[in-house]
């Protein structure tokens, strides 16, 4: 199976298929979020901003996932003032969090549900981390994981089966 590793040279930042990749997870990073916030604090249980970055980043490499993780949720906040711009630095060290966890994941081993793992929880830590230091409030730091739980599920259970299905269509 092909992983983000491989696919360096296929997406750089000078081949056009680079933004189009990237264009196309920034709409489900802007899509997705729009009908979780139709719940009441749908965007704190689901964290829908992070899954096409991590969909992304493990099928077509850290380019198009860093493209994803910064102009996701800059856009989501400009457009639509969610994420609100008090949670954007938060939400982008995260997100690109993610992207390097991602990378360095994918140089390491092939793509199975343990990558995701892997990756998930080196995101999480290192943004609770940073997070923590940022407004030292425990309680906001573990946010993520104490209410956003299921969306983790969804990164993990759900990100895994993308990743595969995607791409086995890229591949064909």
């Amino acid at each position: 199976m092909t992983t983000a590793a491989v696919l360096l040279e296929k997406y750089s930042f000078s081949n056009y298929r680079t933004y189009l990749a990237a264009a196309l997870f920034i709409i489900g990073n802007i899509a997705v979020p729009q009908l979780c916030h139709l719940i009441p604090n749908g965007g704190l249980i689901f964290l829908p901003i992070y899954f096409f970055t991590l969909v992304g980043a493990f099928t077509c490499g850290w380019k198009v996932g860093i493209l994803t993780a910064v102009l996701s949720p800059v856009v989501n906040c400009v457009l639509f003032g969610m994420p609100p711009v008090a949670s954007l630095p938060a939400i982008l060290i995260k997100s690109v969090t993610l992207v390097v966890a991602i990378a360095i994941v994918a140089k390491k081993m092939d793509f199975s549900i343990i990558s995701v793992i892997i990756a998930v929880i080196a995101y999480q830590l290192v943004g609770m981390s940073i997070e923590f230091l940022m407004d030292m409030n425990f309680m906001h730091a573990i946010q993520d994981v104490r209410l956003g739980w299921p969306g983790i599920l969804i990164q993990i259970i759900g990100g895994y089966f993308a990743v595969k299905g995607l791409s086995r269509w890229l591949e064909s």
